[in-house]
């Protein structure tokens, strides 16, 4: 099958993620929500890893290093980012996602002492010009629920760039499955008590067959599907060209919001993503 439709099935898959996501926060809270989508994920991705890997490979003095990149990989940037979409728009999170190339360049070039170019500068500028534009559309009100939301998935995104920035190092040494397949893993099973705490202080929820429906689509859909596609396209094209298709994702997920959850289209938001878009752009080509 030719890798360009293979990346666009991700990229629908990964564009449906935020209105899924939107649409079960209503009913389902986030915790109940992150603590079930990582057990079906969790006994998905043991099968595969048992099924590729055989065993774990990790070194004892790299186990602190993996556990920390579980923390970032469940707790805080699956978790995050379900619990601030509840409060925005579904397209705001593909956008506010799609600033991820962005925050690698700073966070390299905090961590990994790696240096800018006087474009990427000027990109990494214009992005979070943009993305200012949208998160502050309605004004600046700390206190409402829109600018909360935002402020959650923004954090979310940043965790998600400290597990790429950070985890190279393992990546390199052990391989972006093994690694990414720990990762998410140890993430599941951090996630547990929290979700055990939740559970005994308010009982099990009762959930609909149809939120059960988008559980499933989050926790094999997104998390496995789509991640084992996106890792197929890695292998088979340039890293470079696979980031930069990754920026149809804003779009497609704003004509499928319009489409399914009737979601007005702002002026602030058509100049605010397409300034964004534009400076990921730039980053990426620089």
């Amino acid at each position: 099958m030719n890798i360009y439709i293979i990346l666009l099935f991700q990229q629908l898959l990964a564009a449906g993620t935020h209105l899924v996501a939107k649409t079960v926060t209503h009913d389902v809270h986030p915790v109940v929500l992150t603590f079930l989508r990582n057990c079906i994920s969790l006994v998905a991705m043991l099968v595969m890893f048992i099924a590729r890997e055989k065993r774990i490979k990790v070194e004892k003095r790299d186990l602190l290093p993996l556990l920390w990149l579980s923390f970032l990989a469940v707790p805080m940037n699956q978790f995050l980012y379900l619990y601030g979409i509840k409060f925005t728009l579904a397209s705001n999170g593909a956008l506010l996602y799609a600033m991820t190339p962005a925050m690698l360049l700073i966070l390299s070039a905090l961590f990994l002492n790696e240096k800018m170019t006087k474009m990427k500068v000027l990109g990494v500028v214009i992005a979070f010009s943009g993305i200012s534009i949208v998160m502050f559309e309605k004004g600046i009100d700390f206190s409402s629920d829109y600018f909360y939301g935002n402020m959650m998935i923004f954090f979310a995104v940043i965790a998600w760039a400290l597990f790429a920035i950070q985890g190279k190092k393992l990546v390199k040494k052990y391989g972006a499955f093994h690694i990414t397949a720990l990762s998410m893993i140890g993430g599941a099973i951090l996630f547990l008590p929290v979700g055990g705490y939740y559970f005994a202080a308010h009982g099990i929820p009762v959930i609909t067959p149809g939120n059960w429906g988008s559980i499933l689509y989050l926790s094999l859909g997104t998390s496995v599907v789509s991640y084992m596609l996106w890792f197929y396209a890695l292998g088979r094209m340039d890293t470079t060209k696979v980031a930069v298709f990754a920026n149809a994702q804003p779009i497609l997920t704003t004509i499928l919001a319009v489409m399914f959850l009737d979601q007005p289209i702002t002026t602030a938001f058509l100049i605010g993503g397409m300034i964004t878009i534009a400076g990921v752009f730039i980053t990426q080509r620089t």
